[in-house]
Formats: C-alpha cells, structure tokens, sequence
C-alpha cells in the first residue's frame, strides 16, 4: 500500500489558494490608477481650455486696438487742419464778397488794370479752394439740391411753386466740409409751395 506525502498535499493546498487572494488588490490599485489618472487628465483638458480662451481673448483686444489706433490716427490727419481751415474759411468769403461786388457788367467791360485785378482776385481764389480740397476741404455747392439739415442751415424760405418744395433756390454763404465733417453748414433759402418733393430710397435708407 503506498502512502501519500503530506508535505506534497500541504504545498498543493496551499498553492491554489492564494493567486485569488492577490487578484482582488492588483483589481483595485488598476482602477484607483485609472481614476486618477482621469482626474489629472480633465484638470489639464480644463486648463488648456482656459488657456486657450485667454489667447483668443487677448488677441481680439489685440485686433480691437490696433483698429482704433489706426481709425484714430487717421482721424488726426484727416481734422488735424480742423481750426486753421476754418479760418481760413473767413478768407474765401472775403475774396468771393470781393468778386460780388463787381457788377457783372463792369466786370465784362473791364479792361487794362481793373481786368488783370479781377482776374488776379478769380485765380487767387481758385489756387485757395485746390489749397484747402488738398487737406480734404470741400465746398459745399446745395444750389438746386434737397435740403438736407445735416448739411444746409435754413435761413428763409422762397416762394416758388416751379421747383419741389424743400429745394435749395439761393446760397447766402458757402459751406464746407472736411472729410466726413460739416465744418460749416451752408447757409440757404428754400423753396416752399412748388410739389412735394419725392423720397429718395437712398435717404431714407
């Protein structure tokens, strides 16, 4: 009869046992590993996010202010002359009150002197309008034009019944513009009791 060795039935019970005993941690340890490497990937998803939210938002002001400082230094170039052309307005007027005080027919009939000083007085104020429309000064010219109140200022109203009512018939003083700018209105009689005049889309646009 042959006897089993109880060393060999002691080492085989006891090699079965314990590769479950170790399987429950190893199970445990992967998934704490993996949650927490979860946890470190979404702090750094949502810092990357907030990183990048920051960029596109420093380079929107970025953009913002480059556009303004371009609008405003084109701006000072365009009015810088704003005051002085003003001014210099006065100048025009005084030429052009000069050449309205020759009646038209002495101003024909001119010869030898009074002609070259009229004429001299024509071309002067010629060479300031190309002077002042150079640094972006216009004349404002609403003869025969709807009246627009951004641009005329009303002085009277002329009966007329020939022209739409609300139309430009007389220019007391010129007016200038500067850029966008009204740098002064013109000053203007308009006609009253002709037909109503009819809404231009693009003004009432």
């Amino acid at each position: 009869m042959q006897h089993d060795d109880p060393r060999q039935t002691t080492a085989e019970a006891g090699s079965g046992a314990e590769p479950a005993a170790d399987a429950a941690p190893a199970s445990e340890q992967a998934e704490a590993n993996a949650g927490a490497t979860a946890g470190v990937l979404a702090a750094l998803t949502a810092e990357r996010d907030e990183f990048k939210d920051r960029t596109l938002r420093t380079l929107a002001e970025m953009e913002n202010l480059r556009r303004r400082t371009e609008r405003e230094v084109t701006d000072a170039r365009t009015y810088a002359v704003t005051n002085f052309a003003r001014d210099v307005l006065n100048v025009a007027d005084n030429i052009r009150r000069a050449l309205d005080s020759v009646p038209a027919e002495a101003r024909s009939a001119a010869e030898g002197a009074l002609k070259g000083l009229i004429d001299g007085i024509e071309l002067t104020e010629r060479d300031l309008a190309k002077t002042l429309e150079r640094h972006g000064v216009k004349l404002v010219e609403p003869k025969g034009q709807r009246f627009d109140p951004n641009r005329h200022q009303a002085m009277f109203e002329v009966p007329d019944s020939e022209v739409p009512t609300g139309t430009v018939v007389q220019v007391v003083q010129a007016g200038y513009v500067i850029g966008d700018r009204v740098l002064r209105p013109a000053l203007v009689g308009v006609a009253k009791g002709g037909p109503k005049a009819t809404t231009n889309p693009a003004d009432a646009a």
